[in-house]
């Protein structure tokens, strides 16, 4: 499993050359591994859980054993060391300065300026193997490709880009995804950047106070009802998400709708709930205005905040404050437009 905290560690550390590797040391088994990178969108590591997700997938593959990754609960203080010596897990992804006096433990090379890999203190077979996949890997051409997935702009933030004149076809470490999953849910694939971008900043291990995880922030129960548990993984996430977009998209079309309010529509319900929308909608039509024009719900969603809202019939959930919402429109709009400066060719 893979899992995401902020628990500093204190451990004794024993860096181990990988002269001796074990080859066998994984094959065939399933591993538990725990990423404490501290890192999601308002993170000072940017996309390490990401790029290091990647490489614990890359490592399973080539050493013939599989890999359960999960999100931890933000507000789980426990020690992952703890789980480390206790085995619960097999190993730790942390930053190089955590790695401190403490427990014994098994450290590796470092893998770049960020993290290291540990390993329980008995258990040098492991690390020794480690180490030789970290020297192997991080030579090859597909590191490097890796690398600049992740890390070759100084910053993902499209505002900013846009605005300094770059242009490029990559916006983020996961484009292709994103374009395949647009391209199903018949999206301009830059629009679904965007509304990646505006949900995580691309990050993996973004979480919200309210449960909502991944690139996509989707909620637990959404995506049970795709059939998706393991939201931490890229695609599992867009492709709960994008079901999700599918499904309230198929709320508004054939109704009247441009192909733009469509979208709009579709983004409202998926940030603040249908049902919320739906009463919005009602009222501007009570009030005479036309209720497929996104423009028109920001009209009447002051009168959502009245207390008098809670006795008009075509409002069923209550009141509503809706400045979230505006906001979040809004702001995946002039995402959009900076996506598309930046790359406008779709």
């Amino acid at each position: 499993m893979l899992v995401i905290c902020m628990t500093p560690l204190c451990q004794k550390v024993r860096h181990l050359s990988g002269a001796d590797s074990n080859k066998d040391s994984f094959t065939g088994k399933e591993l538990i591994c725990a990423i404490d990178l501290g890192d999601d969108m308002l993170g000072a590591h940017g996309l390490e859980t990401g790029f290091s997700y990647e490489l614990i997938k890359q490592f399973a593959k080539d050493n013939s054993c599989t890999v359960k990754i999960i999100a931890a609960d933000r507000k789980n203080t426990s020690t992952y060391m703890d789980s480390l010596q206790n085995g619960s897990i097999d190993i730790l992804i942390t930053h190089i300065d955590d790695a401190r006096e403490g427990h014994a433990m098994n450290v590796s090379h470092a893998v770049n300026d960020c993290s290291r890999w540990v390993t329980a203190g008995s258990d040098l077979n492991s690390v020794r193997t480690i180490n030789k996949w970290i020297s192997y890997y991080t030579s090859t051409p597909e590191y490097s490709q890796l690398e600049d997935r992740f890390f070759l702009h100084r910053t993902v933030n499209p505002e900013k880009r846009a605005a300094v004149g770059v242009r490029t076809n990559t916006i983020s470490p996961y484009d292709e995804l994103i374009r395949k999953y647009a391209e199903e849910l018949g999206w301009d694939w830059r629009m679904l950047a965007a509304v990646v971008y505006q949900e995580s900043k691309f990050s993996i291990n973004s979480q919200s106070h309210r449960g909502a995880k991944g690139l996509m922030q989707v909620m637990p129960q959404t995506g049970l009802k795709y059939g998706i548990e393991d939201l931490v993984d890229p695609e599992n996430n867009l492709i709960a998400g994008t079901s999700h977009l599918k499904r309230l998209q198929k709320m508004f079309e054939g109704k009247g709708f441009s192909q733009e309010e469509i979208i709009r529509f579709t983004l409202a319900a998926y940030n603040a709930g249908e049902g919320r929308i739906m009463d919005c909608r009602n009222l501007a039509e009570a009030q005479g205005l036309d209720n497929r024009v996104w423009d028109n719900i920001v009209k009447v969603i002051p009168l959502m905040r009245e207390d008098s809202i809670l006795e008009d019939e075509t409002v069923k959930l209550g009141k509503f404050q809706g400045h979230e919402t505006i906001a979040y429109i809004e702001s995946v709009q002039s995402i959009y437009k900076a996506i598309c400066t930046i790359c406008p060719a779709s």
